[in-house]
C-alpha cells in the first residue's frame, strides 16, 4: 500500500512538474505568436486594401481641379475620395491642418467644395498603435525568456551529468533464476552463498564470518556471466544495481569518478543490496598504461572504485559482483583481498552441461520425440551457453522455414552446421572436375582419421558449400578433453594433410583447397616444439614469450628468448614433426586407395554421408580398381 502510495505520489509530482513546465512554455509561445501577428499587420495591412497611395502635392491638386468630393483626416494619415468613386491613401505633415493647406492652394472646402471629415485615432487604433511601438521589445523579450528556459534546461543536464546511470531492480517478480541456468554447478553455489548471506547475515555473522566485498566472474564470452548476475538479481529480495564499466567513463575528467561516488550512495542507502559492473575492464585496466598519465578520467575513476570498495562499513551489506573476460588486463589493487575477495571461473560446459543447457532452452519448444540431445551435446564441443541457445533458435527458425511442426533431429544437425560452418551455398555452381576434388579431399580427411587410434571418430562428411569452406569434415570426439597427448597431435597432424595427399595421390597435383589444412598442420607442429615441449631433439622447455598489447586489442608479440640457432632447429623439428604426418597418412591411403575412391564417388552422388551410413560405407569391401589416365575409379 505504502509502495502504490509513493508510486501515485510521484505520478502526481510528474503531472504537476509537467503541467508547470507546459505552462511555462506555452506562455513563451504566446508571445512569439503574438509578436509575428503584430508584425504581419505591421507590414503588411497597407497591401489589405484596394487603396493607392499619392503625394499631398497630387491630392493638392486633385482639389484645386475639383476632382476630390472627400478628404477624412486620421491623425497625420488621409483617405481620399475623388468624385468618380477612386480612393486614395495619402499622409500630411505632422501638425499642419488640412483646411489651411487647401486654403492656400485656393481650394474651397465646405458646402459646395471640398468636404473634410476629421476623426479621431484612439480605439483599437490607439492600441494597435501602442502595440506596434512596443513590437520590438515584445520580440525581443520573448527570445530572451526562451534562451533563458533553455539555459535553465542545460543546467539542470549538467547539475544531473554527474549521476550514476546504474538501473535498479528488486527480485519480487524475478524473470531469471538460477533453475534456468545450467552447466555452472560451481559458480551457482558461490552466488547461492551470496544471496544466502544477504537474506540471512546472522547466520554467518554467528560464526564470525565477515561479508564478501565483491565477486568477480570471470570467463570466455557467452559462459552465461551476465546471465548469473540476472540470476542473482532473481533470486535475492534486495535491490540489485547494474551498470556496465564503460558507462563510467566520459570524455570530461572526474564524471566518472563522480558516478561511482553516487552509485554508492545510492546503495548504502538501500543495503542490503549487490551491485553489479558488467564488463569491468572498461574501467579496470593496469594504472599507469594509458597515454594520459597518472591523471586521465578512466584511472580516477579506478581510483574513486577503489576507494568505494575499501572504505564499506563492517556492518553494511553491499557486494559488488563484476564480470570480465579478460582478468589478466585487471589492476592488481582490484584484485587483491578485501575487493574481489573470490574469482568465480565460468569455463566451456562438459558435455553434461551442455546437454542441461540445451534442455533450459528446449523447455517450452515443440521438440520431436526423435531429437535425442545427448547426441547434440557430443556433436557440439567447445559451444558456449550462447552458442548452445542460438542453436536451438536456429533449429526452431529451421524448423518453421519447413513447415514442421516440431523441431527434429535434422533441424539440429544442420543448425549445428550452420553455426560451424555457415547456410549453404547452393547457388555455387561447380564442374564436375572441381567437385571430384573436393569429394577425394575430404574423403583423405576422413579415411586417414579413420585408420588412426588416436583421432577422433568422423562424424560427417560432405562436400555442400558453407561459408568460405567448399566442403568440410566434421570428428565427434567420445569425451571432453582437458589435457591432450602427443600421440592425438601427430594423429591430427596426419589426418589434417590426408586431403592434400589424396589429391596428389588420385589426381597427380595440388590444389589451393589445402591452404587451411596446412595452416593448421604448421600451427599444431609448432605449438608442440614451442609450447608443450614435445620435441626429443630440444627437450621439455618452452620457446618464445607471448604477450599482447593493450593498446593493439588482439595483436601478439612474441618475444623471442633463444638463439637463431635454436629457432633453426625449432623449424627443422616443425618440418620432421610435418614430414612424419604426411608419410604416415600417404601410406595409409596408399593402402586403402580402393577405399578413398569409393567413399568419394559416394559423396559425388550423395554430396553428404553421416551417421550410421557414414559407418556401414567405412565397413564395406571396397572393389578393384580401375586406374585410367592416373586415376582410379571401382570396377563394375
Amino acid at each position: 500500500m505504502g509502495r502504490s502510495i509513493a508510486l501515485f505520489e510521484e505520478i502526481s509530482f510528474s503531472g504537476d512538474r509537467m503541467n508547470t513546465r507546459w505552462m511555462k512554455n506555452g506562455f513563451i509561445y504566446v508571445l512569439v505568436i503574438a509578436a509575428l501577428i503584430l508584425v504581419f499587420f505591421t507590414f503588411f495591412s497597407g497591401n489589405l486594401g484596394t487603396s493607392k497611395d499619392k503625394p499631398i502635392s497630387e491630392v493638392v491638386e486633385l482639389a484645386r481641379t475639383e476632382k476630390l468630393a472627400k478628404i477624412e483626416v486620421r491623425g497625420n494619415d488621409l483617405i481620399v475620395e475623388t468624385r468618380d468613386n477612386q480612393i486614395y491613401k495619402s499622409r500630411k505633415e505632422e501638425g499642419s491642418s488640412m483646411v489651411e493647406i487647401l486654403e492656400k492652394a485656393s481650394v474651397k472646402t465646405g458646402v459646395g467644395g471640398v468636404q473634410i471629415a476629421v476623426k479621431g485615432s484612439g480605439g483599437f487604433n490607439n492600441i494597435f498603435g501602442i502595440l506596434v511601438s512596443f513590437l520590438p521589445l515584445i520580440f525581443f523579450g520573448a527570445i530572451l525568456l526562451f534562451m533563458m528556459r533553455q539555459a535553465q534546461g542545460s543546467s539542470n543536464q549538467t547539475l544531473n551529468f554527474g549521476r550514476s546511470r546504474a538501473r535498479m531492480f528488486v527480485g519480487n517478480r524475478p524473470t531469471v533464476t538460477f533453475s534456468d541456468v545450467a552447466g555452472v554447478q560451481e559458480a551457482k553455489q558461490e552466488l547461492q552463498e551470496v544471496v544466502e548471506f544477504l537474506k540471512f547475515p546472522e547466520r554467518f555473522t554467528s560464526l564470525g564470518a565477515r561479508t564478501p566485498k565483491g565477486l568477480l566472474l570471470v570467463g570466455p564470452p557467452g559462459t552465461g556471466k551476465t546471465l548469473l548476475a540476472r540470476a542473482v538479481a532473481g533470486e535475492a529480495a534486495v535491490p540489485f544495481f547494474s551498470i556496465s564499466g564503460s558507462e563510467f567513463v566520459e570524455m570530461f575528467v572526474g564524471v566518472g569518478a563522480s558516478r561511482v561516488r553516487d552509485l554508492f550512495d545510492q546503495a548504502k542507502r538501500n543495503a542490503p543490496c549487490i551491485i553489479f559492473v558488467d564488463e569491468i575492464d572498461a574501467v579496470g585496466r593496469h594504472r599507469g598504461a594509458g597515454l594520459g598519465g597518472g591523471h586521465d578520467e578512466r584511472e580516477q575513476t579506478l581510483n574513486q572504485i577503489l576507494v568505494e570498495m575499501d572504505g564499506f562499513d563492517t556492518n553494511t551489506n553491499i557486494i559488488v559482483i563484476a564480470a570480465t573476460n579478460r582478468p589478466d588486463i585487471l589492476d592488481p589493487a582490484l584484485l587483491r583481498p578485501g575487493r574481489f575477495d573470490r574469482r568465480v571461473v565460468l569455463d566451456q560446459p562438459d558435455i553434461q552441461g551442455r546437454k542441461e543447457i540445451l534442455a533450459v532452452h528446449s523447455k517450452g519448444k515443440p521438440v520431436d520425440s526423435t531429437a535425442d540431445l545427448d547426441v547434440v551435446a557430443k556433436q557440439t564441443p567447445g559451444f558456449s551457453g550462447a552458442d548452445l541457445a542460438n542453436l536451438v533458435n536456429e533449429a526452431a527458425i529451421l524448423a518453421a522455414r519447413r513447415s514442421r511442426t516440431t523441431i527434429g533431429p535434422m533441424e539440429f544437425a544442420e543448425a549445428i552446421d550452420r553455426i560451424i560452418a555457415g547456410p549453404e551455398r547452393k547457388s555455387r555452381i561447380i564442374s564436375q572436375r572441381e567437385k571430384e576434388l573436393t569429394a577425394h579431399h575430404e574423403a583423405g580427411h576422413g579415411l586417414v582419421a579413420r585408420m588412426l587410434p588416436h583421432a577422433d571418430p568422423v562424424h560427417k562428411i560432405s562436400i555442400v558449400a558453407r561459408g568460405m569452406m567448399g566442403g568440410y569434415t566434421r570428428y565427434l570426439p567420445t569425451e571432453d578433453r582437458h589435457l591432450w597427448t602427443k600421440n592425438q597431435f601427430q594423429d591430427m597432424l596426419a589426418a589434417a594433410l590426408g586431403g592434400r595427399i589424396a589429391e596428389e595421390l588420385i589426381f597427380d597435383e595440388m590444389t589451393t583447397g589445402a591452404s587451411n589444412d596446412l595452416e593448421q598442420a604448421t600451427q599444431i607442429a609448432r605449438t608442440m616444439v614451442t609450447r608443450y615441449g614435445m620435441s626429443e631433439r630440444l627437450g621439455p622447455r618452452t620457446f618464445g614469450r607471448r604477450e599482447e598489447l593493450i593498446f593493439l586489442g588482439k595483436e601478439i608479440v612474441e618475444q623471442r628468448d633463444y638463439s637463431d640457432r635454436v629457432a633453426e632447429l625449432i623449424d627443422d623439428e616443425v618440418h620432421r614433426l610435418i614430414d612424419e604426418a604426411y608419410t604416415k597418412a600417404k601410406d595409409i591411403l596408399t593402402a586403402h586407395r580402393a577405399k578413398l575412391v569409393q567413399m568419394a564417388k559416394h559423396l559425388i552422388t550423395h554430396e553428404t554421408v553421416e551417421g550410421q551410413v557414414l559407418e556401414e560405407l567405412f565397413n564395406s569391401p571396397a572393389p578393384a580398381l580401375e586406374v585410367v589416365a592416373g586415376v582410379g575409379t571401382p570396377s563394375d
